[in-house]
């Protein structure tokens, strides 16, 4: 076993109930988060939310800006509306797509600052 790998579990099973218990507590407002980063989990969902953080645009136009069908672009946009994370406008003929509000775009750069490195360890 190398050694890295001896410290990343506990040697003996003996729980802090105090904190557990105040932990457990608080923990529970982040019921329902995972269905947000998963759908931004998608490689083409995570493209077109970043897009979208720059500009409003038609299903057309994202179908072509991730390379798929119109179909395909407009199946990841229902689920990023469906999820509160987009919303759409009807103009005509046309369906435009803007983000719900400012949160999507703050979670989309924090996670850029990450991947690109520039987070500071606490």
């Amino acid at each position: 076993m190398a050694a890295e790998e001896q410290f990343d579990t506990c040697t003996c099973f003996s729980p802090d109930e105090e904190k557990v218990h105040r932990v457990r507590a608080q923990v529970k407002v982040t019921e329902g988060l995972g269905q947000i980063f998963k759908a931004l989990g998608d490689d083409n969902r995570i493209k077109i939310a970043y897009a979208l953080s720059r500009e409003e645009l038609c299903v057309c136009d994202v179908a072509q800006i991730i390379d798929s069908s119109v179909a395909a672009a407009s199946h990841h946009l229902r689920l990023l509306k469906n999820l509160g994370l987009a919303k759409s406008r009807k103009q005509g003929k046309m369906v435009y797509y803007s983000l719900q509000d400012a949160c999507v775009k703050a979670i989309i750069e924090v996670a850029l600052e990450h991947h690109r490195g520039h987070c500071e360890a606490e």
